[in-house]
């Protein structure tokens, strides 16, 4: 699965990397079975996806943010594979650095697996080339553009005053957001610095490169704290809630695992139970990947916090 997995997100990146910054990826189409809107940039990504694995990989099944789950004839034994061909679309269509293709890979058991059966987990960055490639147990390779080996570099910051770190505003009603995360904005925002860089998987992988300490998301959180909230999000995604699903997380988080750093979801709890294959809001989770497990407690804390906040001003 390893190499299945890899060959096909290094195939997808020599795919896509060509159209970076090309205006007409930004053709709207219908929304895929994530909610989001496919962009033509996104469809044509899929379409490969489909060919590369019926080529390589003609038994395995493919669960993808437009497609949903295919799974042909797959038996419990396949593998399936849980494919982002482009985590972070508006970065992409925007020629930014910010992009990458995720494959994480498990087996199909019996049509339900979880975050914990995730074996393996490829991160490439299409615009770089850079890979980060993770088999359960072993460990996470890094690796640059050029092929040239790498090492994890945790953060060792634990004070939220220099804390460098990230979250995602897509989809999500920027006011409650605020809400939330305001104290922790304000806090770094002159010894720290806090981003919004458009892909989950680049903002994960920051934390191995030790550009960041640490991702936040915590929109679905917000929901099931106040869920009169869920149509705010509905009304800002177009219909549909937009937070993470399982596919925009899977390879990530296997990868900051495997180093050492700690990802659980919004209240500290473990994302190991969660379902792996579904899109929508009943599948997806909020998250809080920190370098070091100090710093992740004083995030959590900061968000309990940031509930209080939300539920005083809107309960």
């Amino acid at each position: 699965m390893k190499s299945i997995a890899l060959e096909l997100a290094q195939a997808l990146r020599e795919h896509v990397a060509p159209s970076l910054g090309a205006h007409a990826g930004r053709a709207r189409l219908e929304a895929g079975a994530g909610g989001d809107v496919t962009f033509a940039i996104d469809r044509d990504a899929e379409v490969f996806v489909e060919s590369f694995l019926r080529e390589h990989a003609p038994s395995a099944a493919y669960y993808s943010e437009d497609r949903g789950l295919v799974s042909s004839d797959a038996g419990p034994q396949a593998p399936v594979f849980i494919v982002d061909p482009i985590d972070g679309t508006r970065p992409a269509m925007a020629g930014l650095e910010s992009c990458c293709v995720s494959v994480a890979a498990a087996r199909l058991g019996d049509g339900r697996p979880t975050m914990a059966d995730v074996e393996v987990g490829c991160i490439v960055e299409i615009k770089s080339g850079a890979t980060f490639v993770a088999r359960r147990g072993e460990g996470v390779e890094l690796h640059g553009g050029d092929g040239s080996p790498g090492e994890p570099a945790l953060s060792a910051n634990t004070d939220l005053s220099s804390l460098f770190w990230t979250t995602g505003f897509r989809g999500r009603p920027a006011a409650p957001l605020i809400d939330v995360l305001g104290e922790l904005i304000d806090t770094s925002s002159v010894g720290g610095g806090f981003f919004d860089l458009g892909s989950a998987c680049f903002d994960l992988t920051r934390i191995l490169t030790g550009q960041l300490d640490a991702y936040l998301d915590v929109g679905t959180l917000m929901i099931d704290a106040l869920p009169r909230l869920r149509a705010r999000f509905e009304q800002v995604g177009g219909g549909a809630v937009l937070n993470n699903s399982p596919y925009d997380l899977a390879a990530a988080v296997l990868c900051l695992q495997e180093a050492g750093a700690v990802v659980t979801d919004g209240r500290g709890e473990a994302l190991a139970p969660r379902p792996l294959l579904g899109s929508g809001h009943e599948f997806q989770m909020s998250c809080v990947a920190a370098a070091n497990p100090a710093l992740h407690s004083e995030l959590v804390s900061a968000i309990e916090r940031g509930v209080e906040r939300l539920l005083a001003r809107h309960g």
